[in-house]
């Protein structure tokens, strides 16, 4: 049987490449719109700031011309507004038309506008204001040859609609970016979930890869769970074969050893009993590390000081507990005990003693298990995870051990979802660490 599935949690949002890439490219089309927006808003708003005041002149051209006709003194009065000032005067306050293609066309407006000024001499000018900005002024010719001097105020301020607009055009930017963001989420969801599953499943764990979404994502997650069945039955078959052989090949061992007993030279007897003794080592090393590939566990609430305590009791005063009395964790009995068995082995092998502390570090429970041996270098922390690696320089052939201990404790924590890590000690020695793993 293998360990229990594991439903996938997607972890927080954590700007993966591809969503930071997609961020920003929804980002440039965001800011490209934006411009564009702003760009043709200010068109737009050119030309109707230019038809506004042609058509503003043109209605005070029209009824200054005739108010001024029924009573010449209030034409000023009358004509004034909060956007424009006019006053009547016997010259024009603009000698001649100014030079520009905007006054210009502000002109042939004013005549679209009231085709009865055709005829009427207009000057129109651009006058700069002390605060920045500039007004439009101009002079036309009354019926009576008196002249109609005015001004119209902050020809170049922004036009309220266009204004408004582009404020509106901003931030529906910002909305459409925060949706796509939104989106972009949503859609990579799945993906994100189907790379943590694949990390999981390399790992050795068994997860339930949920099949929804669009249906290709469906597909590949229905794809991906028969998968990983059929790669843990292969692990499965192959690991029982493994200890059926390994089993088998005890009875010989136990022929061999019945034999011993019938060899005269005793240097010869004690030569091929301690071959015996290796290779029946070698076999249940074996044996538990292939165990460890496809043994099941249900989660459960342990006291990890009660099973380090037993696991400490056959080793007379060599192994030391260190921590709480008492240590709850719902996790799983059988994984925890086998490979935190095989670190206490190697630490007394190579340190003669150990010492095991349990505590509680970042919301997760860990057992140190720390010796003062040889240690191993941090250059070979990953090799020692190898079946059969050996450290020649400190542990010759003629050392105990078949290097089966420390990856079947690393085995055991990658199918249940714990960890194992190593730190040389500052003072010689080894410390290894089991995160253990929690339901």
């Amino acid at each position: 049987m293998a360990p229990p599935r594991r439903e996938v949690r997607v972890p927080h949002f954590r700007s993966p490449r591809l969503a930071v890439q997609a961020a920003s490219l929804l980002l440039l089309l965001g800011l490209v719109q934006l411009g564009g927006s702003i760009a043709f808003y200010q068109a737009i708003d050119r030309q109707t700031l230019r038809e506004d005041h042609a058509r503003r002149i043109a209605e005070l051209l029209v009824v200054s011309d005739r108010l001024h006709r029924l009573d010449a003194r209030r034409t000023a009065e009358v004509m004034s507004t909060r956007h424009l000032d006019a006053r009547v005067d016997a010259a024009p306050a603009v000698p001649r038309m100014g030079q520009g293609r905007t006054l210009q066309l502000i002109a042939g407006q004013v005549v679209h506008w009231e085709p009865g000024l055709a005829t009427r001499p207009l000057h129109l000018a651009f006058a700069d204001k002390r605060g920045g900005g500039r007004d439009l002024v101009g002079s036309i010719r009354l019926a009576d040859g008196q002249w109609l001097n005015f001004r119209s105020r902050d020809f170049g301020a922004m036009w309220p609609i266009a204004l408004r607009a582009t404020i509106l055009t901003f931030f529906t930017a910002l909305a459409c970016l925060a949706v796509g963001l939104l989106l972009l989420r949503l859609l990579t969801r799945p993906l994100r979930r189907l790379a943590l599953a694949a990390d999981a499943i390399g790992h050795g764990q068994r997860v339930e890869i949920d099949e929804r979404g669009p249906e290709d994502l469906q597909n590949l997650a229905h794809a991906m769970n028969v998968m990983q069945e059929r790669i843990a039955r292969l692990l499965e078959d192959q690991a029982r074969s493994f200890e059926a052989i390994s089993h088998d090949l005890r009875t010989p061992l136990a022929r061999q050893r019945v034999a011993v007993d019938l060899i005269d030279d005793r240097e010869i007897s004690e030569i091929v009993a301690g071959s015996i003794d290796e290779m029946e080592g070698l076999l249940a090393s074996l044996q538990g590390y292939l165990r460890a590939q496809h043994l099941a566990s249900e989660a459960e609430a342990v006291d990890l000081a009660a099973l380090t305590g037993a696991l400490a009791a056959p080793y007379a005063g060599r192994v030391h507990v260190l921590g709480p009395e008492t240590a709850i964790a719902t996790t799983y009995a059988e994984p925890v005990r086998l490979a935190l068995a095989a670190l206490v082995e190697n630490a007394v092998r190579y340190g003669g003693e150990a010492d095991v502390r349990i505590g509680r570090m970042s919301g997760a429970w860990e057992i140190e298990v720390e010796d003062s041996g040889p240690g191993i270098p941090a250059a070979h922390f990953e090799d020692v995870l190898t079946p059969f690696f050996r450290l020649d320089e400190a542990r010759s052939r003629d050392t105990p051990g078949f290097g089966l201990g420390i990856p079947t404790a690393h085995r055991l924590m990658m199918r249940f979802g714990g960890k194992l890590s190593f730190v040389e000690r500052a003072e010689g020695g080894l410390r290894a660490t089991l995160t253990i793993p929690e339901a």
